[in-house]
């Protein structure tokens, strides 16, 4: 078990967002996690990179408390993070931000920062672009470099917020092929993503959030079948064809909610 967390609360003033969840992934596992907005989603990876802290129970990476460590401290210890909207740096190379990924990120020196940044850009497809300006990069280069950048920093568990947000069919169809290879190179994915038909074709496992709870957590069909799936998320963001679309592209029949 790479993640275990164990009744996590995360409250804003009066504004409960995680009254209590608990969550455990295992090693090399591919977890989706879909919810509608205002689900607690993003305040879920918040709380797992450090960039929350919970205000109350338990995380665990690999065995290790990570409870009381922010950030930076749990990306040297194997947790990465992208988000929706790209963040690079946009005064330096491409290869210049994965190197600084790979140095304040992983914690690596010299040739083995610069080993690191060459392989997150030789994996995600940019180590041609390797000396252009990270402002000039398109909408889907600059995905693959926020993928890049989060490699470079050679993670065991990888948190994916939304990253194929804003690309063509197509561009997803490429994105899909990357993470894959990066999962099956042996990081763990857990990825938040409003395209349910991506989402679903990759994962093994689905998890489904609502008011900060976990209301089915499984195969991703057997989930989709969940009728309060239907009506939490599915029914109010996908048309009835549509659901049954999505429901038939994701396999199994294991479900807990």
């Amino acid at each position: 078990m790479i993640l275990e967390m164990v009744d996590i609360r995360k409250a804003y003033g009066k504004n409960v967002v995680i009254p209590g969840l608990s969550l455990t992934v295992n090693e090399g596992e591919f977890v989706g996690v879909i919810g509608p907005n205002g689900a607690g989603k993003s305040t879920l990876f918040g709380v797992i990179s450090g960039e929350h802290v919970a205000d109350s129970g338990s995380i665990q990476m690999a065995g290790e408390n990570l409870s009381g460590l922010d950030a930076a401290a749990r990306c040297h210890r194997g947790v990465a993070r992208t988000f929706q909207i790209p963040q690079p740096f946009l005064g330096l190379s491409v290869y210049e931000n994965t190197l600084v990924s790979a140095t304040f990120g992983a914690g690596l020196h010299g040739e083995e920062a610069r080993e690191s940044a060459r392989a997150a850009l030789l994996k995600t497809g940019l180590l041609t672009l390797a000396n252009n300006g990270a402002d000039t990069l398109t909408l889907l280069q600059r995905k693959r470099l926020e993928l890049a950048r989060a490699i470079a920093t050679q993670p065991r568990l990888l948190l994916l917020d939304e990253v194929a947000g804003g690309l063509t069919d197509a561009e997803v169809g490429e994105l899909l092929e990357l993470i894959v290879s990066i999962n099956q190179s042996g990081v763990t994915v857990l990825w938040i993503e409003h395209l349910v038909h991506a989402l679903v074709s990759v994962a093994e496992r689905l998890v489904v959030l609502a008011e900060g709870q976990i209301v089915a957590d499984g195969i991703p069909k057997a989930v989709l079948d969940v009728p309060a799936v239907r009506e939490t998320y599915l029914g109010s963001d996908l048309e009835d064809d549509e659901a049954d679309s999505v429901v038939a592209d994701a396999g199994g029949d294991d479900v807990r909610g």
